[in-house]
Parts: structure tokens; C-alpha cells; sequence
């Protein structure tokens, strides 16, 4: 016994020092299905899987800020980076491949922050657009900020491609937002704000027009349980309307109400967290094509980029 002294000392110290720092690379998910509420009565998945790596950001995206699957092309995620960088939009694969940029005209963007992929229209029948936010107010001085709306691109060639502004205000004086999203039903927007109090306030953009200016509308607030988390910093709206991805800087967050008819609804339903992983600025989140899965990326090139799938 005298003679193991020594050793069982030495295991009791190294269990109690300070762990290694871990980068994101290194770090492994811990199994899905133990730690996250399964989704019931609504469409897509009942639990998700792991997070696993699938690729790493790439250089012309070293501010990668949002990400939306693409309803044209199947792999592909469109994506841009945040303010101060080139206005343009990239087709991107889930390893970081970039397919095609597309160099935007007909206006200036200052802060963009997340970007969508929806109908054209407020109709479910319409042609997709892709719809980027133009919505980030660090100090909430813009008294004006605006969505950029173009047809999503049929061909993956580098190219130049006009866009359209569409103009709002909020209710209440300025916000800052990081997340946009669209109800792939009715074509419908909302925005959620990014907020040290909450998940957000999510504002409707009803009534979108080019060279208008309308009033977002509040719909309400949302929270996670006990209030544990905030500052949501990207946001995707499930192909089905019944589940809402949000994203902050830990964790990734599931809104779900079964049978949602509108945002309303679904607002009102559970939040619970959702599998996620370590990354430098997590700023990105998109569903999957299909709405079965997401995917998760970072500012900084080299960073990894995340997917699940179900289990």
C-alpha cells in the first residue's frame, strides 16, 4: 500500500488541475440523444445526431456571418460574410468548396447579417429569392435598415447580379439583428433581434416593397429555459413552419409548435437546445435541404464547419 501512495497521489492531482485548453477541431460532441429534448408532433426529426465536422471555412469567407440552403441546387448553401467586405454573394458546399461568387449591384451594403431563401412573393408558388439582412446596428443609431432581394441565381457561374432594397423601420426605435428568416408557405419575413435581455424580439416585414419604407411589426419575444442563454446571432425557419433554429455565440436553439399556422404561433411553442459545437464567432445556421438536419458555421477561415443529421 505504501507503494501505490505515491501514484494514487499523483492520479488525485492530475484529476483535479485545470483540463488542457481544447480547440474546436479537437473537441467531440458528447452523444446527442441523451442531452436534448426530442421533437414530438412536428415534422423532421425527433433527435438530432452529433455534431460533425464536414469542412472548414474558406478564405473568401474569412467573416462568414450567414448561410441558407439553396432551393435550386442540392449541396449548396448560399452565403456572405459580415460588414466591411465586398458585396457579394457566394455558393458554397458543406466543406467549404466555393462554387461560384456572384458580385451584387445597385446598391451598398453597410452591416449584412444573415441571409434567407424563399418565394419571390407572398405565395408559396413563387420562384425563389434569395434575401439578404442588411440589419446590424452595433450602437442602434440606423433609423433605417433593409433587406436585399434577388432571384436565386439557375446557374453557378461567377457573375454580377442587381438587387432590390426593401426598406423598414421598427415600431420602437432602432435594434440591432443578426438573424433573418422567411416562411417558405407564404413568403412571409421576420427578423429577430440580437439582445443581452432574451433570444430576441421578432418583427414581421409585412408589405416589403422596392423604393418603400414600411414599418416592421412585433410579434413577440422569445426565451430560453430559465433564461439561460441570449444574444441569438443567426436564425433559419423550418421549410414546414413548425420548427425555428436559433443560433448564439454556445448554443443552438430548436422553437417548436406543432401545426404553426403563422409566426404567431410558433413563437408561443417550446424552445429547447439542440445539438451545437465549438466554434471561434458562431454567427451561421441554416437547415439542411429538407429541413432534417443544419448546418453550423464560424467567422474565420480555417474554422470548422458543423452538420447534424438525424439520428
Amino acid at each position: 500500500m505504501r507503494r501505490l501512495a505515491p501514484v494514487l497521489l499523483a492520479g488525485l492531482w492530475c484529476a483535479c488541475s485545470s483540463p488542457k485548453p481544447v480547440t474546436a477541431q479537437q473537441q467531440v460532441p458528447p452523444d446527442a440523444g441523451g442531452l436534448y429534448p426530442p421533437a414530438t408532433s412536428v415534422p423532421g426529426c425527433t433527435l438530432y445526431g452529433d455534431a460533425r465536422q464536414t469542412g472548414t471555412v474558406p478564405a473568401g469567407l474569412s467573416e462568414l456571418s450567414g448561410l441558407a440552403a439553396s432551393a435550386r441546387h442540392p449541396g449548396v448553401f448560399w452565403a456572405h460574410n459580415d460588414s466591411d467586405n465586398a458585396f457579394r454573394l457566394y455558393a458554397m458546399e458543406d466543406s467549404g468548396k466555393i462554387r461560384a461568387t456572384f458580385t451584387l449591384t445597385g446598391a451598398t451594403a453597410k452591416d449584412l447579417e444573415d441571409i434567407a431563401v424563399g418565394p419571390c412573393e407572398p405565395r408559396a408558388e413563387a420562384p425563389p429569392c434569395v434575401y439578404l439582412a442588411d440589419i446590424g446596428d452595433n450602437f442602434q443609431q440606423r433609423e433605417q435598415v433593409r433587406l436585399f432581394r434577388l432571384a436565386e441565381p439557375e446557374q453557378l457561374a461567377d457573375a454580377s447580379l442587381p438587387v432590390e432594397t426593401l426598406a423598414f423601420t421598427y415600431p420602437d426605435g432602432p435594434h440591432n439583428a443578426e438573424s433573418l428568416i422567411i416562411d417558405a408557405r407564404t413568403g412571409r419575413l421576420a427578423v429577430i433581434t440580437k439582445t443581452p435581455d432574451s433570444l430576441g424580439d421578432v418583427y414581421a416585414l409585412d408589405g416589403l416593397r422596392p423604393n418603400e419604407q414600411v414599418k416592421a411589426k412585433k410579434l413577440g419575444t422569445l426565451h430560453a429555459p430559465q433564461d439561460v442563454d441570449r444574444l441569438t446571432t443567426g436564425a433559419d425557419l423550418n421549410p414546414s413552419g413548425e420548427r425555428l433554429l436559433l443560433r448564439t455565440y454556445t448554443r443552438v436553439w430548436e422553437v417548436r409548435r406543432p401545426q404553426a399556422q403563422r409566426l404567431e404561433d410558433l413563437i408561443a411553442g417550446q424552445v429547447a437546445e439542440v445539438p451545437s459545437a465549438s466554434q471561434a464567432q458562431a454567427e451561421a445556421i441554416a437547415f439542411t435541404p429538407g429541413g432534417r438536419g443544419y448546418l453550423l458555421g464560424s467567422e474565420f477561415a480555417g474554422q470548422p464547419l458543423y452538420r447534424t443529421e438525424c439520428r
